[in-house]
């Protein structure tokens, strides 16, 4: 009597290990722009700390968060593509939006919207 075979063929290990290293190098492509992010949101909240917040002029913010934004090595964004607001309670605001495209492969990317604000 002839066992049937258990397991994976050669061939069909190496088609999931291109799988594999194919969204492990996707991953790592997209990385740094999510760490770029975050720094981002780390810097919206220590500016809005900033004693006097609430009384800042828009050019001062802006002035303010550009000197963060130096410090945290911040690059996806500036001073410029702050958005301003209040919030429901009648405090100040500020967020930002913007999209990064990174490229994988051939004609392939990733295109990442992102949003953070100051606010809860």
């Amino acid at each position: 009597m002839v066992a049937k075979q258990k397991g994976m063929a050669f061939i069909g290990m190496m088609v999931v290990a291109l799988c594999v290293l194919a969204l492990l190098l996707a991953a790592i492509s997209i990385l740094p722009s999510y760490i770029d992010f975050f720094r981002v949101k780390q810097t919206l909240t220590s500016v809005s700390h900033v004693s006097a917040f609430n009384r800042m002029s828009n050019a001062a913010v802006i002035e303010t968060f550009d000197q963060h934004a130096s410090l945290n090595a911040v690059t996806g964004v500036n001073g410029r593509d702050l958005i301003f607001s209040t919030d429901p309670i009648g405090g100040r605001v500020i967020a930002v939006q913007y999209e990064v495209v990174v490229p994988l492969a051939f004609n392939l990317g990733a295109l990442m919207d992102f949003k953070a604000s100051s606010g809860h």
